[in-house]
């Protein structure tokens, strides 16, 4: 694959400029004048598991997005756009123009969807570039130091802990509704729907940041699951027996009406026109298909929703789990007609193509493994005709060749080095046609070997969390980023039920002295012992959210960790709300492993484990 170092040189002052935008015939251009004196406001607006065909526009006739579908009219569109099949992958990847594998960012759980401390991203090039930036909604790569928001650029930070509503850093009984969030690094309560709470705090920064150039990062977390929503949403999709999940479509049309507030709010202060707006997702649809019967939950074929004839759905290596929708509009710029382009397309694209439309200045010599998509904008496929992307999700802690992989060049696809695809002729891949071209599956694998050759040397380097440094002291640990092979808790109800799991947390001490180990079964918000059960979080009477699963208590008799050359136990108390070590540390890079023992001898890891140094 190949790597762009190219440096963006336009002219630091512009009076006017031409901007062509094309259509996906690459000889036929289409040029607009425009007077430029300002840099564009940048809004990125990433949606949470929403795939191609959950869009009205795409050719979904049951969902309602009236919205979305304008602002598709109204922009250069990418058709052949490619993320990675999970969440945390793809915003690794997007927030820094590396193909995932580099970042660090293997997975959604597991230790993996931390981002590598070295990894710079769009936030931070911006932010040295003059523009003010937030990000509203969720992050998913790390809720600890070196990984929040916050160390990667942005200066205004409103979000939810972890991967989805209800996983085990999000905030005890978060619901959507009313919920508790982290706001520049401080848990504070929002009155509201998550969705629109992102919304609008995202519109209240960019009206104190209007006569500024901004950079917003909108990633809602809906429509991850759980699908809970109002009603109100719901109930035009609960009795379309077409509809997998009436929630999920409701969630969607949320934040279609979301998406048409913004742009209102945009016209009415005056920056729609110099505002660079994108919209896109993180992977395929979560919930808006069914497989049919005997079909592979993941990677089958499509029974009952609207998949836009594609194969496999979120997490899946065919394409219905990484082709994704991707507009981008810019009045000023020239970009706002409905134009289409085919060519191929991915996540780490963006970062490249952002630097050259805002004339950002790179202080680093940042070596991209995407390119500008400026030059196709401007008719010029040269770069991506016979371009190949990789895309993948690898549910294991390290990477593995080929697993659950997608290689694509032009209308074809290689999947996991074994099956071969024409989506000129077999768009729902259901054709393995590996036997009829075995010449084409021999050069994409040596073509595979020869970027895995290239990439696997960064596999070394492993994100760890640094405690001991003043940016967050104590540090919380989650057992959602256990490194572990054999993997269950991570989300609250794994908790609940005491599911039976272990692993353990990639540390590294940035300042030798005395440190303070607590251990919890339960969250620090909920005050719970350690021997208690946790209430039920009701339902909520008007909308889809539903009880929380019984609590079972754990009689836990003992504890001890091991971390650097120490290892150490005790008795619990059942009353008390966690087991407490000080321990003399070491500077340097360890693993912190922990065990509370049942009364029936079996063990299990502290789901919470706080580290504080001591001052």
């Amino acid at each position: 694959m190949k790597h762009s170092t190219k440096k963006y040189l336009f002219p630091r002052i512009i009076i006017a400029l031409v901007f062509i935008v094309v259509s996906c015939k690459p000889n036929k251009k289409e040029s607009t004048e425009i007077l430029k004196t300002d840099k564009p406001n940048v809004i990125v607006l990433m949606v949470d598991d929403v795939g191609y065909g959950d869009i009205a526009a795409h050719g979904n006739e049951w969902i309602k997005t009236p919205n979305i579908d304008k602002l598709h009219d109204q922009s250069t569109r990418l058709t052949n756009f490619h993320v990675s099949p999970t969440c945390a992958p793809t915003r690794a990847a997007f927030m820094t123009g590396h193909h995932n594998y580099r970042t660090g960012v293997f997975f959604t759980i597991k230790g993996r969807s931390l981002i590598l401390e070295k990894e710079k991203t769009m936030a931070q090039v911006f932010k040295d570039n003059g523009y003010n930036t937030a990000m509203f909604g969720k992050w998913h790569l790390g809720d600890n130091y070196p990984f929040r928001p916050q160390d990667k650029g942005f200066d205004e930070v409103l979000m939810n802990n972890g991967g989805g509503v209800g996983q085990t850093m999000d905030y005890w009984n978060n619901d959507y509704f009313d919920d508790t969030y982290v706001h520049n690094g401080k848990l504070e309560k929002f009155e509201g729907y998550c969705t629109d709470v992102w919304f609008e705090n995202a519109k209240k920064y960019i009206g104190e940041h209007k006569d500024e150039p901004f950079f917003c990062y909108l990633a809602t977390n809906a429509a991850h699951s759980p699908y809970w929503v109002d009603n109100k949403y719901l109930n035009p999709y609960k009795d379309n027996e077409n509809i997998p999940n009436a929630a999920f479509y409701g969630m969607i049309a949320n934040i279609d009406e979301n998406l048409g507030k913004l742009v209102d709010y945009l016209k009415s202060i005056d920056l729609m026109d110099n505002t660079i707006l994108v919209f896109t997702s993180d992977n395929g649809s979560a919930a808006g298909n069914k497989m049919g019967e005997g079909q592979d939950r993941l990677d089958g074929f499509i029974a009952k929703g609207n998949n836009a004839g594609m194969r496999g759905v979120k997490a899946s290596m065919y394409e219905g789990g990484h082709r994704v929708p991707f507009y981008i509009h810019w009045k000023n710029g020239g970009i706002n007609v409905g134009k289409d382009i085919n060519d191929l397309t991915a996540h780490y694209d963006i970062f490249p193509t952002l630097v050259e439309l805002c004339d950002l200045e790179l202080k680093e010599d940042l070596k991209f493994d995407g390119s500008s998509l400026v030059p196709l904008m401007n008719g010029d496929n040269a770069n991506f005709d016979d371009r190949i992307v990789y895309v993948n999700t690898q549910f294991s802690t390290d990477p593995v060749p080929w697993k659950r992989t997608a290689l694509m060049h032009k209308n074809w696809r290689l999947v996991e080095g074994t099956e071969l695809y024409d989506l000129n002729t077999d768009p729902e891949q259901r054709t393995n046609l590996a036997d009829k071209y075995p010449e084409k599956v021999e050069l994409y694998k040596a073509e595979y070997d020869k970027w895995w050759a290239e990439i696997e040397p960064t596999f070394v380097e492993k994100p760890f969390f640094i405690v001991g440094n003043e940016a967050e002291n104590p540090t919380t640990l989650f057992c959602h980023d256990w490194h572990s092979e054999t993997f269950t808790p991570w989300k609250q109800d794994h908790i609940r039920t005491g599911q039976i799991n272990n692993g353990f947390w990639r540390v590294k001490v940035e300042e030798a002295g005395t440190y303070t180990i607590k251990l919890r079964r339960w969250p620090e918000e909920t005050r719970l012992p350690l021997g208690a059960k946790a209430p039920l979080r009701p339902a909520l009477e008007g909308t889809s959210v539903t009880a929380s699963k019984n609590s079972k208590a754990l009689n836990i008799k003992n504890s001890r960790i091991e971390i650097q050359d120490i290892k150490m136990s005790k008795p619990v108390n059942l009353d008390d709300e966690y087991v407490a070590y000080k321990v003399e540390l070491e500077k340097g890079e360890t693993h912190l492993n922990t065990w509370f023992t049942l009364d029936d001898g079996v063990e299990i890891g502290a789901y919470y484990a706080t580290i504080e140094k001591q001052l």
